[in-house]
């Protein structure tokens, strides 16, 4: 294990630090929100706002474990406040030799995987981290470093609003120019919420709507429905898994990206395609008669066969028309009774549920 060193400006940056008068504070919703967001969208068990001050790290959020805060020379987010301008991400703890002795990664809580983003005050001190961590190895996707970025960046503008209201309070006198200020600082979190929001309902591999976006969707589609009723179709690769352990993940990777192109491209402004998780895909399709959905999955289903990638890969897909009085989740279960029938049919074809 190898203990952190001291930034250069080490004096600086705990002035810095010290300036906000957040240590020692209670948990905050906003901040514990925005920690769930970044372990959302990076997929880990565990996540912390961390600040750095002169012997501990303090937890000003902490989700997955219990503490309020640990030695200085212990902290993952010690080592990342000595590069400021990036993230430090860490694959396998037990492979660096700056963790590979650390308490929290021979014990409890084992971690493997960290990624943390400093956390920059406004006038560049790296304060700390807004991090996301788990007790097993991973990476960290290109998506998925920007939104920790640009969360992190919201933690300090957070930060600088704390100590704005502190400063309202102190300076009565000039009220109207500090809250001209506060509602510049507001306009600015809103329309970080807007991005995040953004971010949250977006799948980060394929860029298409995630699982809630589509979950959204198809409810607006059935509550806008009148005589035709919305389709919904789910696409499952065939024998996916084979792709993963004979080329590996970032073939099987390449796959996925590849169908969610042909999906975008085929119903773009007719309907949505959504990933629904793994290897399966959902099409919302507006007002489609079930004749004219199938003939679209057929298409669909043949555009896939003739993809340039290399590799021989197939499609299976349950179709179903919303019915009145069902729910949208309802709905859903028919189209995936008859994907399995697809798929116990033997792949590659289309099937229509009841």
């Amino acid at each position: 294990m190898i203990k952190p060193s001291l930034p250069g400006n080490e004096a600086e940056r705990l002035a810095a630090l010290h300036r906000y008068r957040i240590l020692d504070t209670a948990r905050e919703q906003e901040f514990d929100d925005l920690v769930t967001i970044a372990r959302t969208l990076c997929g880990t068990a565990m996540g912390a706002v961390t600040l750095i001050d002169r012997d501990r790290q303090w937890f000003k959020s902490l989700q997955g474990l219990e503490g309020e805060q640990t030695a200085r020379d212990d902290a993952f987010c010690a080592h990342a406040i000595l590069q400021p301008g990036q993230l430090t991400v860490v694959p396998d703890a037990r492979l660096d030799a700056r963790f590979s002795a650390n308490p929290a990664v021979v014990g409890d809580p084992n971690i493997r995987f960290y990624a943390g983003a400093p956390l920059l005050s406004s006038d560049g001190y790296a304060l700390g981290t807004l991090c996301v961590f788990d007790s097993v190895p991973g990476v960290l996707g290109m998506s998925q470093a920007d939104a920790l970025r640009a969360l992190s960046r919201q933690v300090g503008r957070m930060l600088e609003m704390r100590l704005l209201r502190r400063q309202i309070d102190h300076h009565q006198a000039e009220h109207e120019w500090y809250e001209a200020r506060l509602a510049e600082y507001y306009q600015q979190l809103e329309q970080a919420n807007l991005e995040l929001s953004e971010q949250t309902r977006t799948d980060p591999l394929t860029g298409l709507p995630n699982r809630r976006a589509l979950a959204a969707a198809l409810s607006a589609s059935i509550d806008r429905a009148g005589e035709a009723p919305p389709a919904v179709a789910i696409v499952d690769i065939d024998h996916f898994k084979m792709v993963n352990d004979i080329h590996g993940h970032s073939e099987g990777d390449r796959v996925l990206t590849e169908l969610a192109d042909v999906l975008r491209a085929q119903f773009a402004g007719r309907g949505m395609a959504a990933r629904f998780g793994g290897e399966e895909f959902v099409i919302l399709m507006p007002d489609t008669p079930l004749h004219q959905a199938e003939l679209q999955c057929h298409c669909l289903r043949e555009a896939v066969r003739l993809l340039p990638i290399g590799l021989p890969i197939s499609i299976s897909v349950g179709v179903a028309v919303h019915r009145r009085g069902d729910s949208a989740g309802q709905t859903l279960h028919r189209a995936d009774l008859a994907l399995y029938e697809a798929k116990r049919q033997g792949r590659d074809r289309v099937v229509l549920a009841d």
